[in-house]
């Protein structure tokens, strides 16, 4: 158990899911959480600029931040971990983090700050309505994880894992779909009189899409997208090249 393996999620260091996948993670290598001290669900990419954060030892090897997740991962990575993880994993995250949900979540920002700070990076979330699947979803990271221990991964890229509630058997790996959502802002008034914004909504249909994670856990399979960190849309260069700015 030479291997150290470091975790993180969004949905705080008391949740089912990272509990479950550092008991399953445990089983085979070293392990060692920094996770937020309470929910940072859809805090992207976030950093805490504006004041101090604080670190709370839970117990041996599990550390609480008053912090984003992106915090816990630059933290544990350049000052509290003695050397450097061999691999990082961030969730498993209570809900799916598909297609363009990807640039608002924590539990994918914690894969991308390890990934931008060298440390190869797996982020994980399951459709669990019922609270029942995290078991399995840890042990099937755990094989995913050895897998990327064993082959690695190319640099600059990591994986976006989702295991659907019913899983079907079949592993499938995906590109990145859409999602979008209608009636994404209700205005309500409060009893004073003044207007007040939820955001949210209900997803829409996006039809023609077949090789997405989105269509694959609709197919009850788990989706494996590799992602990567240079968001340079390669293929618009030559064209732009022939505008003038002058």
């Amino acid at each position: 158990m030479d291997k150290l393996v470091l975790i993180t999620n969004d949905d705080g260091v008391y949740s089912t899911g990272i509990r479950a996948l550092r008991e399953a993670a445990a089983k085979v290598w070293n392990t060692v959480v920094v996770a937020p001290d309470r929910e940072q669900s859809a805090r992207s990419h976030a950093l805490t600029l504006d004041r101090p954060l604080r670190v709370k030892t839970i117990s041996d090897g599990i550390m609480a931040v008053d912090g984003t997740p992106t915090d816990c991962m630059m933290l544990a990575l350049r000052r509290l971990l003695k050397r450097s993880p061999d691999l990082a994993l961030s969730g498993i995250n209570h809900g799916a983090n598909l297609g363009t949900d990807v640039i608002y979540s924590g539990t994918v920002a914690g894969a991308t700050e390890a990934v931008l700070l060298n440390v190869p990076a797996i982020a994980v979330s399951v459709v669990d309505p019922d609270n029942t699947a995290f078991e399995t979803a840890a042990e099937i990271t755990v094989r995913i994880a050895d897998r990327v221990m064993k082959r690695g991964l190319p640099e600059g890229v990591f994986l976006n894992v989702n295991i659907p509630p019913r899983w079907s058997g079949r592993i499938e790996i995906t590109r990145q779909g859409t999602r979008r959502y209608r009636d994404v802002i209700t205005e309500k008034t409060d009893p004073r009189g003044r207007p007040y914004y939820w955001i949210g909504g209900e997803l829409e249909e996006i039809p023609g899409e077949n090789r997405t994670d989105v269509a694959a856990l609709d197919r009850g399979s788990i989706s494996i997208t590799p992602l990567h960190l240079d968001m340079t849309a390669a293929h618009v260069l030559n064209e732009m090249e022939s505008w003038s700015f002058e």
